[in-house]
C-alpha cells in the first residue's frame, strides 16, 4: 500500500470542466493528454460534472495520497480547485500544488504569474515546475458561509457585473468592458462603512476590491503594487467614480494607473469588513458570484503552493 500512495504522492490529479473553453473540448483534451505523455507526467484525470464538483474531486484526490492538482479551465475552474484544498482537513493546504492549463476566456489570475492562455507552454511550466506559496482570502458573509479566493474578490458593482454577465463571459473580454461600462447608467451606488486596521471609511462607494493577484474582468487592473504573498491584501476603494470617468481613463483600467485617480484609495491590510447601509450589493470572488451584503475578508497567509512561470 504504502508503494502505491507514494507514487500517487510524484503523480498529478487532473481536474478538468469540459464545458471551459470555447473550442471542442475533447479535441483540446486529447492534445493535453498527448503533451503530457510526451514530458512524461505522470497523472489521472477526472471531469467535473455539475457546479462546485471540483471541490469534491480534490477532496478525495487527497484522500487517495495525491499532493499535485492540474486545474483545466479558467479562473471558475481555478477557484473552486482552490477551495476544496482550503476545505479538505487531510493535509496542510500548503502540502498542496497546484498547477493551471487555462482553457475558455476567464484567465485572470495566471497573467499575474505570466501564464501564457496556451496549452503547451502551460505544460512547460508545469514540467519545470517552479513553485510559490500564495495567500489565500476568506470571505464571511451574513449567511456566516466562508467561501475562499485566490485572485481578486469584490463587493458593489464587480459583483453586479459578474451578475449581469456571467451569460456574457464568452464573448471575452471587449463584451465584459462595454456590458460593465454600459451598466454602469442603471447601477445605484451605495453607502459603504468599511472598516479595518484603526480606520473606518464611511463612503459614497461604486466597488470595493479585496485583492491578492493583479487582474480581473478580462485583464483589468485595479490593484496597486500587488506581493501575493506578503500576507496583505491590496485594497482598492473606488469611491464616486461614474461612466465618464471609466470611459475617458479606459487605457488606465489596463495599464494600472486608475489606481491614482482622485476618487480611488488603496490601502493594504490583513482583515478588512464592508457594511453596505442602503442596499446589499452583490459579493464577487475570482470572478465567481458569492452572496450579497456585508462581508468580512481575512488573509491565510502563504497558503497553498502554485506552479508559476
Amino acid at each position: 500500500m504504502s508503494h502505491f500512495v507514494k507514487h500517487k504522492a510524484g503523480s498529478w490529479f487532473i481536474i478538468a470542466n469540459p464545458t471551459s473553453g470555447n473550442r471542442n473540448f475533447s479535441k483540446q483534451w486529447k492534445e493535453i493528454q498527448q503533451l503530457l505523455t510526451n514530458k512524461k507526467i505522470d497523472f489521472s484525470v477526472a471531469f467535473t460534472q455539475f457546479s462546485k464538483h471540483e471541490i469534491e474531486l480534490v477532496t478525495t484526490a487527497i484522500q487517495e495520497g495525491f499532493r499535485n492538482i492540474i486545474s483545466i479551465g479558467g479562473d471558475g475552474t481555478l477557484h473552486h480547485v482552490v477551495n476544496g484544498i482550503i476545505l479538505q482537513r487531510y493535509v496542510k493546504t500548503s502540502d498542496i500544488t497546484i498547477a493551471v492549463i487555462p482553457l475558455g476566456t476567464g484567465n485572470d489570475w495566471i497573467k499575474t504569474y505570466n501564464i501564457p492562455n496556451n496549452a503547451e507552454k502551460a505544460i512547460e511550466i508545469i514540467y519545470r515546475n517552479k513553485t510559490i506559496l500564495q495567500d489565500i482570502g476568506a470571505l464571511e458573509t451574513d449567511t456566516k458561509t466562508i467561501s475562499y479566493f485566490n485572485n481578486i474578490a469584490g463587493i458593489g458593482y464587480d459583483g453586479y457585473i459578474v451578475h449581469k454577465l456571467n451569460s456574457l463571459k464568452r464573448f471575452g473580454a471587449v463584451a465584459y468592458l462595454l456590458a460593465g461600462i454600459s451598466g454602469l447608467l442603471f447601477y445605484k451606488k451605495s453607502v459603504f462603512t468599511i472598516i479595518f486596521d484603526d480606520k473606518t471609511i464611511e463612503t459614497n462607494c461604486l466597488m470595493t476590491l479585496f485583492g491578492i493577484c493583479k487582474f480581473s474582468g478580462g485583464g483589468m487592473q485595479f490593484t496597486k503594487d500587488i506581493n501575493p504573498s506578503d500576507g496583505f491584501f491590496d485594497i482598492t476603494i473606488a469611491k464616486n467614480l461614474n461612466l465618464f470617468d471609466l470611459i475617458y481613463n479606459i487605457k488606465k483600467l489596463y495599464d494600472g494607473n486608475i489606481v491614482h485617480h482622485k476618487k480611488i484609495e488603496t490601502y493594504k491590510t490583513k482583515k478588512i469588513t464592508v457594511i453596505p447601509k442602503t442596499t446589499k450589493p452583490f459579493i464577487q470572488a475570482d470572478g465567481e458570484l458569492i452572496s450579497t451584503g456585508k462581508v468580512t475578508v481575512t488573509i491565510i497567509e502563504k497558503a497553498v503552493r502554485f506552479v508559476v512561470n
